[in-house]
């Protein structure tokens, strides 16, 4: 069949201005009003069915969504948590480097100054 809502010959779809309506033109020659409506109100269900899954699919996408989006704050402070923490740890190696450098030219000095006071005796 070309148009797979189409349930009979003598019901066809014409295309409105608005896309919520739907226009039927029914032949009384080859059809039966019943039968058409029927079917008509099988294809509902049956929209009307697909409709509702693709809300909870809708529904689901948005929780996995939100899910993601705490996650992804929670991964976020806990970087920057980190930071803070690298960030002193860096700061107090930094200086104990710059105390240990420091003493090792006091050291230095004082050799390098008893060796000339040793020297000139």
């Amino acid at each position: 069949m070309a148009n797979p809502y189409r349930s009979r010959e003598g019901l066809s779809v014409r295309q409105a201005a608005n896309s919520d309506e739907v226009q039927l033109r029914i032949d009384p020659v080859h059809g039966d009003l019943d039968e058409e409506i029927s079917g008509l109100h099988s294809q509902v269900r049956r929209l009307k069915s697909v409709a509702q899954e693709i809300e909870a699919e809708t529904r689901i996408q948005n929780d996995i969504l939100a899910d993601l989006q705490m996650a992804m704050g929670q991964a976020g402070e806990g970087v920057k948590n980190g930071m803070r923490k690298l960030n002193r740890t860096i700061t107090q190696h930094s200086s104990n480097h710059i105390l240990q450098v420091i003493i090792f030219g006091l050291v230095c000095f004082s050799v390098v100054y008893l060796l000339s006071k040793l020297a000139r005796r």
